[in-house]
């Protein structure tokens, strides 16, 4: 019979897991039974506590669905979601860095042809142009981008009711040369969903819920690594403080005026490469919550 205690409670459940037959499996939750444990020693929540911890969780997977992703948004504030990103995608000098996900990626974008608009509705626009190409300098001829953002509204098309499906998203095939081009509005700084359980952890800890002004991007071509990035707006005020760490200094970009439209509406550009790493050089891991993107 097994006495146990707080001394001898770890190697306990340790040793249970001695016949899982998946070593990757035993291996991240021996890990997890270590630093599980080691909080608890270390912090001594009470019964109450851990109750509420428990309730947190359960609340935030309850607020999950195809159009939203609170435990996602809760890796991220923690800085975890990002972490897991930097130690999976060690990336190469010249390759163009990753940065998380986010929780509100919706595959099925539809398919668009270079030049187009994303957005329906009126606002600053910006044109984007750019090429993709290897580490080498070489071009990669049909590479897909992957490409939304959030409305002026600070919302993405599934958190807002009144959008078109799909508004502000897209996909684009480079053409033979590596090059491409798009509109899109200018991006604005935004807020993350405060209305759930990581909204309110967030203004326990006083911390703000905002994020820089930034559009997303998934790169993908047959032969390289794909790459999950963001593009941040130069001297956002929330490039320091972003609510889910995810601003690295190369991932940042300055929009030129470029004019007014018919309308008198500031116009804007921007040009910037993309650089993928050969497959062979990395293996180009998933980010959390979606497979890598084929780029056939």
């Amino acid at each position: 019979m097994q006495n146990l205690s707080e001394a001898n409670v770890t190697e306990a459940v340790i040793r249970s897991l001695a016949g899982c037959p998946d070593h990757r499996l035993r291996e991240l939750m021996v890990g997890l039974v270590r630093h599980l444990h080691a909080f608890v020693r270390e912090v001594e929540p009470t019964p109450e506590e851990w109750s509420a911890g428990i309730r947190f969780l359960t609340e935030a997977g309850q607020r999950c669905d195809d159009r939203r992703q609170e435990l996602i948004l809760f890796s991220d504030v923690l800085g975890a979601t990002i972490l897991v990103d930097a130690v999976n995608n060690r990336k190469p000098s010249g390759a163009t860095e990753s940065s998380i996900l986010g929780p509100f990626y919706m595959e099925g974008a539809p398919e668009r042809c270079l030049g187009a608009d994303l957005a329906s509705r009126p606002g600053p626009r910006v044109t984007v142009s750019g090429r993709v190409r290897d580490t080498e300098g070489q071009p990669i001829a049909g590479a897909v981008l992957d490409i939304w953002e959030t409305a002026p509204t600070g919302l993405y098309h599934m958190q807002d009711p009144s959008a078109p499906r799909f508004e502000l998203c897209g996909r684009l095939r480079a053409d033979g040369e590596g090059r491409f081009t798009f509109r899109t509005l200018l991006p604005v700084s935004y807020s993350i969903p405060t209305d759930g359980p990581v909204g309110r952890l967030l203004e326990l800890l006083g911390r703000h819920p905002f994020r820089p002004a930034h559009v997303h991007f998934i790169v993908s071509a047959p032969g390289h690594a794909p790459v999950v990035t963001e593009l941040y707006t130069e001297g956002d005020p929330y490039l320091d403080s972003d609510a889910v760490f995810g601003v690295k200094s190369s991932l940042l970009v300055r929009y030129l005026e470029d004019g007014r439209e018919e309308d008198g509406t500031p116009r804007y550009r921007l040009e910037h490469d993309f650089v993928l790493e050969r497959a062979r050089q990395a293996a180009g891991a998933a980010p959390i919550g979606v497979a890598p993107p084929a780029g056939g």
